[in-house]
């Protein structure tokens, strides 16, 4: 408050600036994810140093391929007209510096507005891109590590099974909503991955949540997790609360919300 009892408006440290980038290629990964690879001069300078980092893709307004970029009002991110930009969170999978590419992997379901971005995106479509956010810092004296996540997770996961320590045992724990959603993962050696298929008409995250609870963690293991926003907190309730477990021991994230399809699209 001020001292004539006016509200102060809280002002936020501006995020990293968008970088325009265009289309170059759109590609099928399986019947519920599609990789778009963005590309443009103005990824020159863009570093991602850690695995399963974020960035954030600015979309064209619903109804129009023109892109119109925001500006921060100190708070947040505005349109000129004072609508909230399309925006959406995503793992950037592969950065290729010389090429000045970026390949984002895009879960597809109904009502999603990267979704449907994604599946209508053509060579030369406009977005822009900012970031990135923080990544897992790998911790390289933990005894082993337990890998859990839903769909949105796949492509923080398997870019993850190639950074982790080769000489480290890695659980991987996957929920899927459809079959037809699995994936090869990168192979590594101590690795096992194990999917579970949500029952229709169960909360997502149900059988995720469960597979941690069942999981054996050594002494040592690290956790990373990542998925709808009220299964994670059931996750971190269980590591914290009844596993005992500290906050250096997991890095849990959650990924989306159960009910708002825009932010269903982070991935």
């Amino acid at each position: 408050m001020s001292s004539t009892g006016t509200p102060v408006a809280r002002t936020r440290r501006e995020p990293p600036v968008y970088r325009r980038v265009t289309v170059q290629a759109v590609t099928p990964v399986t019947p519920r994810l599609i990789r778009v690879t963005l590309g443009g001069p103005e990824l020159d300078g863009l570093v991602v140093e850690q695995p399963a980092a974020s960035v954030r893709l600015l979309l064209p307004s619903p109804g129009t391929t023109d892109l119109v970029m925001p500006t921060w009002n100190g708070n947040e991110f505005l349109l000129p007209d004072g609508r909230r930009p399309a925006l959406r969170t995503f793992t950037p999978l592969r950065l290729d510096t010389p090429g000045r590419t970026l390949d984002l992997e895009i879960v597809l379901h109904d009502g999603g507005a990267a979704s449907g971005w994604a599946t209508a995106a053509k060579e030369g479509d406009e977005a822009a891109i900012s970031g990135p956010g923080r990544g897992y810092p790998i911790d390289p004296d933990a005894a082993g590590f337990l890998l859990a996540g839903d769909e949105s997770a796949l492509p923080a996961i398997g870019q993850l099974l190639q950074a982790l320590p080769a000489a480290k045992p890695v659980q991987v724990r996957i929920e899927v909503a459809h079959a037809d959603a699995r994936l090869d993962l990168p192979e590594r050696p101590d690795t096992t991955v194990e999917w579970y298929d949500l029952p229709a008409g169960a909360p997502p995250g149900d059988t995720l949540v469960a597979a941690v609870a069942d999981a054996d963690l050594p002494a040592g293991t690290r956790i990373w997790a990542a998925g709808e926003a009220a299964a994670v907190q059931r996750i971190r309730r269980h590591l914290f609360e009844d596993r005992g477990l500290t906050r250096s021991d997991a890095w849990i994230r959650g990924y989306w919300k159960h009910g708002r399809s825009g932010d269903a699209d982070e991935s």
